[in-house]
């Protein structure tokens, strides 16, 4: 069986909850964002879609048919979830500050950075021992900073390091056991 050779990671388009700052959730997609995403032409031998509605909404306007693939979804918040970074800071600014501050923390029964990196490790690991010539997987914009960490071996406190805009695209490939950034024209 050969390991896939490319994966292309499209960040979903924009929604409220993003532009806001807003934990989690899964809002509605930006309408101007969908007219954008419209423009956009990919395709692949398999394609994945993390399970928020952005993500499967984005595939749907590619007029794509994805896998919904839990472990493509965002980063769990907890008891964080759908509320907004601002009102967050006004209201617990000590635990909001730790928790930027180190990656390693999780918000109150959420996940850390570590835990979303470990869980799309095992996802590109299970991709890789399936047979496809070339994937997409259209993730909320943090899987695909997650991934990116993974691949280049960074760790979670660099995160912030590395911006990722809706419907900003990245591309992977595999060879001899390793997945790599493939900056191409």
């Amino acid at each position: 069986m050969t390991a896939p050779q490319s994966l292309t990671l499209l960040a979903h388009v924009l929604t409220p909850a993003l532009r806001g700052l807003v934990l989690g959730g899964d809002a509605e997609p930006d309408p101007a964002s969908v007219e954008a995403a419209r423009e956009l032409k990919l395709s692949a031998d398999a394609v994945y879609a993390g399970p928020e509605r952005a993500a499967v909404g984005t595939a749907a306007v590619l007029g794509l048919d994805p896998v919904v693939e839990p472990a493509l979804r965002d980063r769990e918040y907890g008891e964080w979830t759908g509320r907004g970074l601002e009102e967050l800071l006004a209201a617990e600014p000590t635990q909001v500050a730790a928790w930027l501050e180190r990656p390693h923390t999780a918000t109150p029964g959420g996940e850390t950075e570590n835990d979303v990196l470990t869980r799309v490790a095992d996802w590109l690991g299970d991709l890789a021992a399936r047979e496809h010539g070339s994937t997409l997987a259209i993730v909320h914009p943090a899987v695909v900073r997650a991934i990116v960490l993974y691949v280049v071996d960074a760790p979670a406190e660099s995160l912030r390091h590395v911006d990722v805009r809706p419907l900003a695209a990245i591309n992977l490939s595999y060879h001899s056991g390793n997945w790599s950034l493939a900056l191409t024209p």
